[in-house]
């Protein structure tokens, strides 16, 4: 089966109209309580790998869901006004993520460069995913 286009060309399309922080900066937002991290990664990859302290995880397949106001599923937390620094594991999911919520209309929306696995091969700062009570 022939695609008209494949993953890689959307890719590299997002990774042109999105916005990449990287990780040094990244690692500046961290106190920023105007920057929220989504992680957007499986909650397997969060059990497993651990996630970026403070981080929120807003899994891939609901984002467009809890940010929207219109939504049912709507998350207040994503209409505070805050950048939205979002990141997968290695920057492929955050930047079609980033993509599609700037197609949306949300604004402050970037990705982290490299994803989690730049982060943990950086050794910056990793905390086990909590365990909801």
């Amino acid at each position: 089966m022939k695609l008209k286009i494949g993953y890689q060309d959307l890719i590299a399309q997002a990774m042109q109209q999105v916005e990449m922080v990287s990780l040094s900066q990244a690692k500046t937002f961290l106190e920023d309580p105007n920057t929220l991290f989504v992680d957007i990664r499986d909650i397997r990859e969060l059990e497993r790998e651990g996630m970026i302290p403070n981080a929120m995880h807003a899994p891939r397949g609901m984002l467009e869901f809890w940010v929207d106001p219109d939504s049912p599923y709507f998350k207040p937390v994503f209409g505070e006004g805050r950048r939205l620094l979002l990141y997968c594991a290695s920057a492929w999911r955050s930047a079609l993520a980033t993509e599609t919520l700037q197609k949306m209309g949300v604004p402050g929306v970037c990705h982290l460069e490299g994803g989690f696995a730049a982060w943990k091969e950086a050794e910056l700062p990793t905390v086990t995913k909590p365990h909801k009570a």
